[in-house]
């Protein structure tokens, strides 16, 4: 897909180690619209300092990425590195410093290579290093398995524009945003404030309903850029062509959340947990995310067992509003719990057999109100103490 103004470059710093790429290049043509979520973390990495700072302004022009290190916990030092970092991206496109955003992943509390970096840049600019967004999603991974992209297209005032983005993660996902980064671009002209509004609620629609692990890191960042070189009349709310282009981007957006979750480390399930019928919608996510993030859920999940009570304990401590006599609770479409109370028979087994599938859903009625919320999540493996007991080595 083409997103006009846009060029993707990635090449070999050997940040952590030789082999892959690990320093990437996003650069638009002309100044872009822009909008980012960051971590909610207090412990924040120097690069969303530094970004965080700089987008406020609603422009940028440039994202330099790199995996490998986080550059967190790294004190004036890293300010200093994530500074000349986005300062020899400018000098070398040209642009104001202040229009280039910095992200980092990886190892927390390593200074970054700085030697490696300054020698890595120029290669950026070579023609040799242009990739797509397939490349570019490959160069920012650390522990995922597989690169995250996703894309759709729009049409404004006659135009065609396109969406893209790529994401990262697959340990420390959590939402207060999702414990990730991810990086879209759009060729359609869109209303600054419009375009942060819009953003950020499509970020809670996505980004913020996903779980793997329950922790929240130092780096996470999402950023969305909008140079406007599809020619169309600026997209502002309160128009079809603005409801047009939010459902794309939250659909471009959960697309990539929900192949982080596939990706969970050491995951083998992908789990939607649908909460219906809470007193709010607030009730009903509290109530899913406590179910989402239970430990003991996850390692039942992992091995099979079809163990509602674990659920049903979960939403108990959720917080959410209950009525114990009123819950109900499926497998899929296997009912296990009926006015708060196993509905026995053979429905163990039948529950059973829907866990063994790599995927399926948990529905839980609390059947007091309207209040709805869907989230998603994986299990928990041996595989996931095995890569992050080894993560740093």
């Amino acid at each position: 897909m083409e997103i006009k103004g846009f060029t993707f470059s990635a090449v070999e710093a050997s940040i952590k180690k030789p082999g892959r790429l690990d320093l990437a290049l996003i650069l638009s043509e002309l100044p872009a619209a822009t909008a980012a979520v960051y971590t909610t973390n207090r412990v924040k990495a120097a690069p969303v300092l530094l970004s965080m700072e700089r987008s406020v302004t609603g422009i940028s022009q440039a994202m330099v990425v790199n995996s490998g290190n986080a550059n967190a916990c790294t004190g004036k030092q890293g300010m200093f590195d994530a500074l000349e970092t986005t300062r020899l991206i400018a000098e070398r496109a040209g642009i104001a410093e202040d229009l280039v955003l910095v992200a980092s992943t990886g190892v927390i509390g390593k200074p970054l290579p700085m030697e490696k970096i300054r020698g890595a840049v120029p290669g950026l600019f070579e023609s040799s290093a242009l990739t797509d967004l397939d490349g570019l999603a490959r160069s920012i991974m650390t522990t995922d398995t597989f690169p995250k992209v996703a894309s759709c297209s729009g049409e404004a005032g006659g135009f065609s524009y396109a969406i893209a983005g790529v994401a990262k993660g697959a340990g420390m996902i959590m939402p207060n945003m999702a414990t990730m980064l991810s990086f879209l671009v759009t060729d359609a002209a869109v209303d600054p404030e419009y375009l942060g509004t819009v953003f950020r609620d499509a970020v809670d629609a996505s980004f913020n309903i996903i779980s793997v692990d329950g922790d929240t890191s130092t780096n996470d960042t999402a950023v969305v850029m909008a140079n406007g070189m599809a020619g169309n009349p600026t997209i502002k709310e309160g128009t079809p062509e603005a409801l047009r282009f939010e459902k794309h981007l939250r659909e471009t957006l959960l697309s990539l959340a929900r192949q982080i979750v596939r990706d969970g480390e050491g995951a083998t399930k992908f789990v939607e947990i649908r909460v219906t019928g809470a007193h709010s919608v607030s009730d009903a996510k509290k109530a899913a995310m406590a179910v989402a993030n239970s430990l003991l859920v996850k390692t039942a999940f992992f091995g099979q067992d079809a163990n509602w009570g674990r659920i049903i304990a979960a939403v108990g401590y959720s917080g959410a509003e209950i009525e114990q006599e009123r819950i109900s609770l499926s497998f899929d479409d296997v009912l296990m719990v009926s006015q708060g109370v196993f509905v026995g028979g053979d429905a163990e087994e039948m529950g059973s057999e829907v866990l063994r599938k790599s995927e399926f859903s948990v529905t839980i009625d609390l059947a007091l109100a309207k209040g709805n919320a869907t989230v998603y999540t994986s299990d928990l493996s041996h595989d996931y103490v095995s890569i992050n007991a080894d993560y740093r080595t």
